[in-house]
């Protein structure tokens, strides 16, 4: 068994070959593919008539289109050199991909919680997708390139110096650990803003199946039936109302068997598709509901299709050949505290689908709208709690030593997000510019 010591000199050589300070240097690569291209080339196999909701959506502004363009990302990060310290990466780790949560002891965590593109592969990847992230969202609320700088530097320290925490632990400490939100507000010192974080938590915790009854659905001729809003909620044709009957069929024999116990207490009542997200537009997302003891005791569960990472291209190979077994793998992975009804399923023609809670006291922040301060405080929060995720399935000791005491690394990242956002505004602009032309056709406000 390889010593604590040996794993820590390990990531100090890993320097010699990828040095920390050249995180900074990115430029885009002379062959670059072009961005909506990548973008079309996604939607070959995904729902036509949701496309253009996709298009106008990342249309919106450039953090918009970063949200949605991972593909483009990963092919940009897999031109640059590799440190080779491998982790499963959450791989779309942006700032609005983590958010509050349920435990099954129903305590309010926050973690990462969108897992369509985990796949393993360098901890440096996610770490640079969350800096852009922080960067871009800091430019759209109108914050100066020094402030997006020390938001973006913010996560990047946070997330070293929670990795050198992290690697002092036992393994069972470190699988343990897990960001309770009641710790969150005293943390925060100005009244102000943690009255606005108290107020974020607090609607998280309304959140639940209950409340979602009220809002999603309706009773019409004595059924509680899925209220419609087309096109992001649309009553099922007959041919997918029997896709989801085989699709869930096969969802229930992935869960554990006392979950399977609790699954069949509810009855099936309604089922609806719905378009959820950004970059996952045009794939097929379904929710359905279930009712327990009464009307008034609903289960709200999304199936949503899985489709291969968009790390898949520019990483050796994971182990799952079923797209939704791997989210579900990676999220069991990364999360400190799982869904109990997550699970995975295959569907009409082959289609690899997962399944999960669809609102369970679920909440996230409302980034657009931060000031300077509280982004670099959640920002912060996002980059350590990416660490503790990576910590779970990488070399968390040799990433430590990696890293260092120094901020080298973190001043590192901080120049390359601000790059990147750079980058980001250009190829929104080339999105924008198909619109215009006719190439893409986007629908805007949907």
């Amino acid at each position: 068994m390889t010593s604590p010591a040996e794993r820590l000199r390990r990531g100090r050589a890993v320097r010699k070959i990828t040095g920390r300070a050249s995180h900074e240097r990115w430029t885009a690569s002379p062959d670059r593919p072009d961005p909506v291209g990548i973008l079309q080339r996604q939607a070959t196999d995904r729902v036509p008539e949701l496309l253009p909701i996709r298009y106008g959506r990342m249309a919106a502004s450039p953090f918009a289109f970063l949200r949605g363009s991972a593909a483009v990302m990963a092919a940009d990060l897999a031109t640059q050199p590799q440190t080779g310290l491998t982790v499963q990466l959450c791989g779309d780790a942006h700032l609005l991909n983590f958010g509050m949560f349920a435990s099954p002891e129903r305590a309010l965590l926050f973690d990462l919680n969108d897992f369509d593109e985990t796949y393993p592969g360098p901890f440096e990847w996610d770490v640079k997708r969350l800096a852009a992230s922080v960067a871009v969202a800091a430019r759209d609320n109108g914050h100066g390139d020094d402030r997006a700088g020390a938001a973006a530097l913010a996560a990047a320290r946070a997330y070293r110096r929670t990795i050198r925490e992290l690697a002092a632990l036992s393994e069972l400490d470190v699988w343990y650990h897990r960001i309770d939100t009641a710790e969150l507000p005293r943390l925060i010192r100005k009244p102000a803003l943690r009255d606005r974080v108290e107020a974020n938590l607090a609607r998280a915790r309304r959140r639940t199946g209950l409340r979602a009854l009220d809002k999603l659905t309706e009773v019409r001729d004595g059924r509680r039936r899925i209220i419609p809003d087309p096109p992001l909620v649309e009553p099922l044709a007959r041919t997918d109302s029997r896709a989801v009957d085989e699709i869930f069929g096969k969802y229930r024999s992935t869960l554990p068997e006392e979950r399977r116990l609790l699954l069949d207490r509810f009855r099936f009542a309604d089922a609806a598709r719905k378009v959820v997200g950004v970059g996952s537009v045009g794939t097929r997302c379904y929710i359905v509901l279930l009712l327990g003891r009464d009307a008034d005791d609903p289960l709200f569960l999304q199936i949503k299709e899985a489709v291969p990472s968009v790390l898949q291209d520019h990483l050796p190979a994971d182990p799952h050949d079923h797209q939704g077994h791997r989210v579900v793998a990676g999220q069991r992975l990364l999360q400190a505290s799982g869904d109990i009804f997550l699970g995975w399923t295959t569907g009409p023609a082959g289609r690899d689908f997962y399944g999960r809670q669809l609102r369970d006291m679920k909440g996230s922040a409302d980034v657009a709208t931060m000031p300077p301060g509280l982004l670099g405080r959640y920002a912060a929060l996002c980059g350590s709690t990416l660490a503790r995720a990576h910590a779970r399935s990488g070399d968390r000791i040799a990433i430590a030593g990696y890293l260092g005491g120094a901020d080298t690394f973190d001043r590192a990242i901080a120049g390359f997000a601000l790059r990147y956002a750079d980058r980001t505004v250009a190829d929104h602009a080339l999105l924008t510019a198909a619109v215009a032309d006719g190439r893409i056709t986007a629908t805007s406000g949907v």
